[in-house]
Protein backbone atom coordinates (compact mmCIF):
# COMPACT_ATOMS: atom_id res chain seq x y z
CA UNK A 1 0.00 0.00 0.00
CA UNK A 2 1.02 3.57 -0.61
CA UNK A 3 -0.58 5.79 2.04
CA UNK A 4 -0.41 9.60 1.87
CA UNK A 5 -1.73 12.30 4.19
CA UNK A 6 -3.35 15.67 3.43
CA UNK A 7 -3.47 15.13 -0.31
CA UNK A 8 -4.96 17.77 -2.63
CA UNK A 9 -7.86 16.17 -4.49
CA UNK A 10 -8.57 18.89 -7.08
CA UNK A 11 -5.71 17.76 -9.38
CA UNK A 12 -7.16 14.23 -9.35
CA UNK A 13 -10.47 15.41 -10.89
CA UNK A 14 -11.40 16.73 -14.32
CA UNK A 15 -13.27 19.68 -12.76
CA UNK A 16 -10.17 20.68 -10.82
CA UNK A 17 -11.94 21.81 -7.65
CA UNK A 18 -12.13 20.55 -4.07
CA UNK A 19 -10.11 20.37 -0.87
CA UNK A 20 -7.76 17.78 0.60
CA UNK A 21 -8.11 14.18 1.69
CA UNK A 22 -7.04 13.37 5.24
CA UNK A 23 -5.63 10.13 3.86
CA UNK A 24 -5.28 8.77 0.34
CA UNK A 25 -4.37 5.21 -0.51
CA UNK A 26 -3.79 3.66 -3.94
CA UNK A 27 -4.99 0.05 -4.02
CA UNK A 28 -3.38 -2.15 -6.65
CA UNK A 29 -4.92 -5.43 -5.46
CA UNK A 30 -7.81 -6.86 -3.47
CA UNK A 31 -5.41 -7.31 -0.54
CA UNK A 32 -4.73 -3.56 -0.63
CA UNK A 33 -8.47 -2.91 -0.52
CA UNK A 34 -8.86 -5.14 2.55
CA UNK A 35 -5.95 -3.41 4.27
CA UNK A 36 -7.41 0.00 3.45
CA UNK A 37 -10.80 -0.93 4.89
CA UNK A 38 -9.19 -2.22 8.08
CA UNK A 39 -7.09 0.95 8.34
CA UNK A 40 -10.22 3.11 8.04
CA UNK A 41 -12.31 1.00 10.41
CA UNK A 42 -9.63 1.01 13.09
CA UNK A 43 -9.65 4.82 12.99
CA UNK A 44 -13.40 5.14 12.41
CA UNK A 45 -12.81 6.97 9.14
CA UNK A 46 -15.34 7.20 6.32
CA UNK A 47 -14.18 5.85 2.94
CA UNK A 48 -14.67 7.39 -0.47
CA UNK A 49 -13.67 5.36 -3.54
CA UNK A 50 -12.10 7.48 -6.28
CA UNK A 51 -11.61 6.32 -9.86
CA UNK A 52 -10.54 8.56 -12.71
CA UNK A 53 -12.04 11.68 -11.11
CA UNK A 54 -14.21 12.47 -14.12
CA UNK A 55 -17.62 12.20 -12.51
CA UNK A 56 -17.16 13.83 -9.12
CA UNK A 57 -17.55 17.19 -7.39
CA UNK A 58 -15.48 17.38 -4.22
CA UNK A 59 -16.26 19.89 -1.47
CA UNK A 60 -13.87 22.73 -0.71
CA UNK A 61 -13.55 21.14 2.73
CA UNK A 62 -12.25 17.98 1.12
CA UNK A 63 -12.75 14.52 2.61
CA UNK A 64 -12.01 14.03 6.31
CA UNK A 65 -11.51 10.31 5.95
CA UNK A 66 -9.79 7.90 3.60
CA UNK A 67 -9.90 8.31 -0.17
CA UNK A 68 -9.33 4.91 -1.72
CA UNK A 69 -8.03 5.21 -5.27
CA UNK A 70 -8.48 1.97 -7.17
CA UNK A 71 -5.42 1.21 -9.29
CA UNK A 72 -5.95 -2.45 -10.25
CA UNK A 73 -4.65 -2.82 -13.81
CA UNK A 74 -4.16 -5.35 -16.58
CA UNK A 75 -6.19 -6.46 -19.60
CA UNK A 76 -6.70 -10.19 -20.27
CA UNK A 77 -8.67 -11.54 -23.21
CA UNK A 78 -9.85 -14.84 -24.61
CA UNK A 79 -12.33 -16.20 -27.17
CA UNK A 80 -15.64 -17.39 -25.77
CA UNK A 81 -18.66 -18.51 -27.79
CA UNK A 82 -17.83 -16.34 -30.78
CA UNK A 83 -17.05 -13.30 -28.62
CA UNK A 84 -13.81 -11.85 -27.34
CA UNK A 85 -13.90 -11.64 -23.54
CA UNK A 86 -11.87 -8.79 -22.04
CA UNK A 87 -11.13 -8.95 -18.30
CA UNK A 88 -10.00 -5.44 -17.36
CA UNK A 89 -8.59 -3.92 -14.18
CA UNK A 90 -10.78 -1.19 -12.69
CA UNK A 91 -7.87 1.24 -12.66
CA UNK A 92 -7.27 1.06 -16.41
CA UNK A 93 -7.96 4.21 -18.43
CA UNK A 94 -11.32 3.75 -20.13
CA UNK A 95 -10.57 5.47 -23.43
CA UNK A 96 -7.29 3.60 -23.85
CA UNK A 97 -9.21 0.36 -23.38
CA UNK A 98 -11.74 1.41 -26.03
CA UNK A 99 -8.88 2.24 -28.40
CA UNK A 100 -7.42 -1.23 -27.79
CA UNK A 101 -10.76 -2.89 -28.59
CA UNK A 102 -11.17 -0.89 -31.79
CA UNK A 103 -7.61 -1.73 -32.85
CA UNK A 104 -8.42 -5.43 -32.39
CA UNK A 105 -11.55 -4.88 -34.54
CA UNK A 106 -13.90 -5.79 -31.68
CA UNK A 107 -17.28 -4.04 -31.74
CA UNK A 108 -19.42 -3.00 -28.80
CA UNK A 109 -17.79 0.04 -27.17
CA UNK A 110 -16.64 2.16 -30.13
CA UNK A 111 -19.33 4.81 -29.48
CA UNK A 112 -18.02 5.23 -25.93
CA UNK A 113 -14.74 6.68 -27.20
CA UNK A 114 -13.36 9.83 -25.63
CA UNK A 115 -15.09 9.38 -22.28
CA UNK A 116 -12.67 10.24 -19.46
CA UNK A 117 -12.27 8.16 -16.33
CA UNK A 118 -11.40 4.62 -15.40
CA UNK A 119 -12.85 1.24 -16.32
CA UNK A 120 -14.17 0.69 -12.79
CA UNK A 121 -16.47 3.68 -13.05
CA UNK A 122 -18.29 2.47 -16.17
CA UNK A 123 -20.60 -0.12 -14.56
CA UNK A 124 -21.44 2.18 -11.64
CA UNK A 125 -23.51 4.59 -13.70
CA UNK A 126 -23.93 2.32 -16.72
CA UNK A 127 -21.94 4.72 -18.85
CA UNK A 128 -23.53 5.41 -22.20
CA UNK A 129 -23.22 7.73 -25.19
CA UNK A 130 -24.09 7.89 -28.89
CA UNK A 131 -26.41 4.90 -28.80
CA UNK A 132 -24.35 2.48 -26.69
CA UNK A 133 -24.25 1.57 -22.99
CA UNK A 134 -21.66 -0.56 -21.22
CA UNK A 135 -24.45 -2.80 -19.92
CA UNK A 136 -24.77 -4.16 -23.47
CA UNK A 137 -21.32 -5.71 -23.26
CA UNK A 138 -20.61 -6.25 -19.55
CA UNK A 139 -20.65 -9.92 -18.61
CA UNK A 140 -19.65 -9.61 -14.96
CA UNK A 141 -18.07 -7.37 -12.35
CA UNK A 142 -15.49 -8.53 -9.80
CA UNK A 143 -15.90 -6.52 -6.60
CA UNK A 144 -14.99 -6.52 -2.95
CA UNK A 145 -18.16 -6.90 -0.90
CA UNK A 146 -17.82 -4.73 2.22
CA UNK A 147 -20.88 -6.36 3.80
CA UNK A 148 -19.61 -9.92 3.50
CA UNK A 149 -15.88 -9.02 3.64
CA UNK A 150 -14.97 -11.00 0.53
CA UNK A 151 -14.43 -10.70 -3.21
CA UNK A 152 -17.51 -11.54 -5.29
CA UNK A 153 -18.25 -11.81 -8.98
CA UNK A 154 -21.63 -10.36 -9.96
CA UNK A 155 -23.14 -11.17 -13.33
CA UNK A 156 -24.78 -8.48 -15.46
CA UNK A 157 -28.26 -9.27 -14.16
CA UNK A 158 -27.11 -8.93 -10.55
CA UNK A 159 -25.67 -5.50 -11.38
CA UNK A 160 -29.20 -4.20 -11.99
CA UNK A 161 -28.36 -1.97 -14.93
CA UNK A 162 -30.79 0.76 -15.90
CA UNK A 163 -30.44 4.16 -17.56
CA UNK A 164 -27.30 5.72 -15.99
CA UNK A 165 -27.62 3.54 -12.92
CA UNK A 166 -26.87 0.18 -11.33
CA UNK A 167 -26.97 -1.31 -7.85
CA UNK A 168 -23.56 0.29 -7.31
CA UNK A 169 -25.02 3.81 -7.20
CA UNK A 170 -28.54 3.00 -5.98
CA UNK A 171 -29.67 0.10 -3.78
CA UNK A 172 -26.16 -1.11 -2.87
CA UNK A 173 -24.32 2.22 -2.85
CA UNK A 174 -21.01 1.99 -0.95
CA UNK A 175 -21.30 -1.79 -0.50
CA UNK A 176 -19.08 -2.85 -3.40
CA UNK A 177 -15.60 -1.74 -4.46
CA UNK A 178 -15.11 -2.69 -8.10
CA UNK A 179 -11.81 -4.44 -8.90
CA UNK A 180 -12.24 -5.76 -12.44
CA UNK A 181 -14.86 -5.73 -15.20
CA UNK A 182 -15.41 -8.39 -17.88
CA UNK A 183 -16.75 -7.32 -21.29
CA UNK A 184 -17.80 -9.50 -24.25
CA UNK A 185 -17.22 -7.83 -27.62
CA UNK A 186 -17.92 -8.99 -31.17
CA UNK A 187 -14.83 -9.65 -33.33
CA UNK A 188 -15.29 -8.25 -36.83
CA UNK A 189 -18.64 -6.77 -35.80
CA UNK A 190 -20.26 -3.75 -37.43
CA UNK A 191 -20.11 -0.41 -35.61
CA UNK A 192 -23.22 1.03 -34.00
CA UNK A 193 -24.77 3.89 -35.96
CA UNK A 194 -27.99 4.28 -33.99
CA UNK A 195 -27.34 7.85 -32.86
CA UNK A 196 -28.57 10.73 -35.02
CA UNK A 197 -25.30 12.69 -34.81
CA UNK A 198 -23.36 9.70 -36.15
CA UNK A 199 -25.87 9.08 -38.93
CA UNK A 200 -25.53 12.71 -39.94
CA UNK A 201 -21.72 12.53 -39.77
CA UNK A 202 -21.64 9.63 -42.24
CA UNK A 203 -24.66 10.68 -44.34
CA UNK A 204 -22.62 11.34 -47.50
CA UNK A 205 -20.62 8.13 -47.22
CA UNK A 206 -21.45 5.28 -49.60
CA UNK A 207 -19.51 2.56 -47.75
CA UNK A 208 -20.04 1.24 -44.22
CA UNK A 209 -17.80 3.04 -41.70
CA UNK A 210 -15.25 0.94 -39.84
CA UNK A 211 -14.92 0.82 -36.07
CA UNK A 212 -11.95 3.17 -36.35
CA UNK A 213 -14.01 5.58 -38.45
CA UNK A 214 -16.72 5.63 -35.81
CA UNK A 215 -14.22 6.13 -33.00
CA UNK A 216 -12.72 9.13 -34.82
CA UNK A 217 -16.20 10.50 -35.52
CA UNK A 218 -17.29 10.18 -31.89
CA UNK A 219 -14.14 11.92 -30.66
CA UNK A 220 -14.65 14.69 -33.23
CA UNK A 221 -18.27 15.22 -32.18
CA UNK A 222 -17.37 15.13 -28.49
CA UNK A 223 -14.60 17.67 -29.10
CA UNK A 224 -17.02 20.01 -30.89
CA UNK A 225 -19.28 19.83 -27.82
CA UNK A 226 -16.48 20.38 -25.29
CA UNK A 227 -16.90 16.80 -24.05
CA UNK A 228 -13.36 15.72 -24.85
CA UNK A 229 -10.52 16.46 -22.43
CA UNK A 230 -8.24 18.77 -24.42
CA UNK A 231 -5.37 20.50 -22.60
CA UNK A 232 -5.76 24.26 -22.84
CA UNK A 233 -9.44 24.15 -23.78
CA UNK A 234 -11.36 25.95 -20.98
CA UNK A 235 -14.57 24.21 -22.01
CA UNK A 236 -13.11 20.81 -21.17
CA UNK A 237 -12.44 21.51 -17.49
CA UNK A 238 -15.71 19.93 -16.46
CA UNK A 239 -17.28 16.74 -15.18
CA UNK A 240 -18.91 16.10 -18.56
CA UNK A 241 -22.70 16.21 -18.67
CA UNK A 242 -23.70 17.51 -15.24
CA UNK A 243 -27.35 16.47 -15.48
CA UNK A 244 -29.06 13.27 -16.57
CA UNK A 245 -31.68 13.30 -19.30
CA UNK A 246 -35.00 12.96 -17.40
CA UNK A 247 -37.20 9.96 -18.15
CA UNK A 248 -40.86 10.94 -17.87
CA UNK A 249 -44.09 9.03 -17.62
CA UNK A 250 -46.75 9.75 -20.22
CA UNK A 251 -48.68 12.17 -17.90
CA UNK A 252 -45.46 14.02 -17.07
CA UNK A 253 -44.58 14.29 -20.75
CA UNK A 254 -48.05 15.62 -21.59
CA UNK A 255 -47.70 18.29 -18.88
CA UNK A 256 -44.28 19.27 -20.22
CA UNK A 257 -45.63 19.42 -23.78
CA UNK A 258 -48.46 21.66 -22.63
CA UNK A 259 -46.04 24.04 -20.93
CA UNK A 260 -43.86 24.09 -24.04
CA UNK A 261 -46.82 24.76 -26.35
CA UNK A 262 -47.78 27.76 -24.23
CA UNK A 263 -44.32 29.16 -25.04
CA UNK A 264 -44.53 28.28 -28.72
CA UNK A 265 -42.05 25.42 -28.34
CA UNK A 266 -41.99 21.71 -29.12
CA UNK A 267 -40.26 19.26 -26.81
CA UNK A 268 -37.68 16.99 -28.47
CA UNK A 269 -37.94 13.44 -27.14
CA UNK A 270 -37.42 9.84 -28.14
CA UNK A 271 -38.95 6.61 -26.80
CA UNK A 272 -37.03 4.64 -24.19
CA UNK A 273 -38.79 2.34 -21.79
CA UNK A 274 -42.40 1.36 -22.36
CA UNK A 275 -44.72 4.33 -21.87
CA UNK A 276 -41.85 6.59 -20.89
CA UNK A 277 -39.97 9.30 -22.76
CA UNK A 278 -36.42 10.49 -22.31
CA UNK A 279 -36.13 14.27 -22.52
CA UNK A 280 -33.09 16.31 -23.45
CA UNK A 281 -31.72 17.91 -20.27
CA UNK A 282 -29.74 20.32 -22.46
CA UNK A 283 -32.99 21.52 -24.07
CA UNK A 284 -34.55 22.10 -20.64
CA UNK A 285 -31.49 24.07 -19.48
CA UNK A 286 -31.28 26.25 -22.58
CA UNK A 287 -35.02 26.94 -22.56
CA UNK A 288 -34.88 27.99 -18.93
CA UNK A 289 -32.71 31.00 -19.70
CA UNK A 290 -29.22 29.48 -19.56
CA UNK A 291 -27.31 29.96 -22.78
CA UNK A 292 -24.07 28.24 -23.64
CA UNK A 293 -21.24 30.36 -22.26
CA UNK A 294 -23.30 31.53 -19.26
CA UNK A 295 -21.01 32.88 -16.51
CA UNK A 296 -21.50 32.83 -12.76
CA UNK A 297 -18.34 34.05 -11.06
CA UNK A 298 -15.48 31.65 -11.73
CA UNK A 299 -17.93 28.92 -12.75
CA UNK A 300 -19.95 28.78 -15.92
CA UNK A 301 -21.56 26.74 -18.66
CA UNK A 302 -19.45 25.51 -21.56
CA UNK A 303 -19.68 27.59 -24.72
CA UNK A 304 -20.09 24.30 -26.60
CA UNK A 305 -22.63 22.33 -24.53
CA UNK A 306 -25.36 23.45 -22.13
CA UNK A 307 -24.90 20.44 -19.82
CA UNK A 308 -21.22 20.96 -19.08
CA UNK A 309 -20.59 23.11 -16.00
CA UNK A 310 -17.01 24.34 -16.13
CA UNK A 311 -14.30 25.66 -13.88
CA UNK A 312 -13.38 28.91 -15.63
CA UNK A 313 -10.22 29.22 -13.54
CA UNK A 314 -9.65 28.67 -9.82
CA UNK A 315 -13.35 28.15 -9.21
CA UNK A 316 -14.41 26.78 -5.85
CA UNK A 317 -16.65 23.77 -5.40
CA UNK A 318 -19.15 26.13 -3.77
CA UNK A 319 -19.34 28.16 -6.99
CA UNK A 320 -19.95 25.06 -9.10
CA UNK A 321 -22.60 23.93 -6.62
CA UNK A 322 -24.30 27.35 -6.64
CA UNK A 323 -24.55 27.27 -10.44
CA UNK A 324 -25.90 23.71 -10.34
CA UNK A 325 -28.55 24.77 -7.79
CA UNK A 326 -29.54 27.83 -9.82
CA UNK A 327 -30.07 25.72 -12.94
CA UNK A 328 -32.07 23.08 -11.09
CA UNK A 329 -34.34 25.66 -9.46
CA UNK A 330 -35.00 27.50 -12.75
CA UNK A 331 -35.76 24.29 -14.65
CA UNK A 332 -38.11 23.16 -11.87
CA UNK A 333 -39.93 26.51 -11.85
CA UNK A 334 -40.16 26.71 -15.63
CA UNK A 335 -40.93 23.11 -16.55
CA UNK A 336 -41.90 21.33 -13.35
CA UNK A 337 -39.01 18.90 -13.71
CA UNK A 338 -36.20 18.26 -11.23
CA UNK A 339 -32.89 17.61 -12.99
CA UNK A 340 -30.79 14.88 -11.39
CA UNK A 341 -27.02 15.49 -11.31
CA UNK A 342 -24.68 12.89 -12.83
CA UNK A 343 -21.52 13.62 -10.79
CA UNK A 344 -21.16 12.31 -7.26
CA UNK A 345 -20.97 15.12 -4.71
CA UNK A 346 -18.38 14.33 -2.04
CA UNK A 347 -17.84 15.95 1.35
CA UNK A 348 -20.81 18.31 1.32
Amino acid sequence: MHLEENVALAPLTTLGVGGKARFLLRAESSDDVVSAIRFAENRELPIFVLGGGSNVLISDNGWHGLVLQIATTGVEYEERDGKISFNVGAGEDWDKFVARCVKRNCAGVECLSGIPGSVGGTPVQNVGAYGQEVSETIVSVLAFDRAEIKVRELNATECGFRYRSSIFNTTERERYIILRVRYALTPGGFPSLRYADLQKYFADRSTTPTLSDVRRAVCSIRRSKGMLIVPGDPDSQSAGSFFKNPILTSPQFLDLSRRAKERGLEVPAYPTLSEQKKISAAWLVEHSGFAKGYIKGRAGISSKHALALINRGEASAAEILALKNEIQERVKTTWGIILEPEPVCVGF
